[in-house]
């Protein structure tokens, strides 16, 4: 039992910490101190389905399905294409995107960004339904492998989400805001080519 939570925990923090979109857009939430906490629970608790279902069956069914992983692909595409010009946009603007100017967005529009940031993304698929739940369906103790993956994914997100506020306060100029939406850009473009090319 012990082996197989300990392998879910190995796996997925070596695959969660990899940096990508998701880990970019709450980096960005926690800078901006807008809900950053429910994105983070949120992204915690997505991780705890998606391997919950690869584990107790979804790889299987993905794996023979190419028109699902088409769909997921392509759509993935679009978002992050669209999300990447958004911050684009912000980056390349006059006014730094600082929350006091801008306004809080609710906290409805903020976990549903989350969640197609996370959904939309076909990595995460690949990575944590097909990889991670593949994996943790041969382990000796399956839910206790999902727990380990759990595990990895609530002590990730929550550190980046607390520690980016943290240091919120020092990172508050106008040029860090701009730096930030533009590598949170380039991070959406380069994961886009990815999947356009892979």
């Amino acid at each position: 039992m012990l082996q197989s939570y300990l392998n879910g925990l190995a796996i997925a923090i070596g695959l969660i910490v990899a940096i990508g979109a998701q880990n970019a857009f709450v980096l960005a939430q926690s800078l901006r101190r807008e809900h950053h906490l429910p994105v983070a629970l949120l992204c915690v608790l997505c991780d705890v389905l998606l391997v919950s279902a690869g584990v107790f069956g979804l790889a299987s069914l993905l794996s023979q399905s190419p028109a699902l992983l088409a769909i997921a692909r392509w759509g993935g595409v679009a978002f992050l294409l669209w999300y990447g010009c958004q911050a684009l946009r912000r980056a390349l603007s006059r006014q730094a995107l600082q929350a006091a100017e801008q306004g809080p967005r609710s906290r409805r529009a903020v976990l549903l960004s989350a969640m197609a940031v996370t959904l939309l993304n076909p990595h995460v698929y690949v990575d944590t339904v097909l990889l991670i739940g593949s994996l943790g369906a041969r382990q000796a103790v399956p839910g206790a492998y999902v727990a380990g993956a759990a595990s990895a994914s609530a002590v990730w997100f929550f550190t980046l989400a607390l520690g980016a506020a943290w240091l919120a306060p020092w990172l508050a100029r106008p040029a860090t805001w701009r730096l930030l939406d533009l590598a949170v850009a380039l991070m959406m473009f380069g994961v886009a080519g990815q999947l356009i090319l892979g």
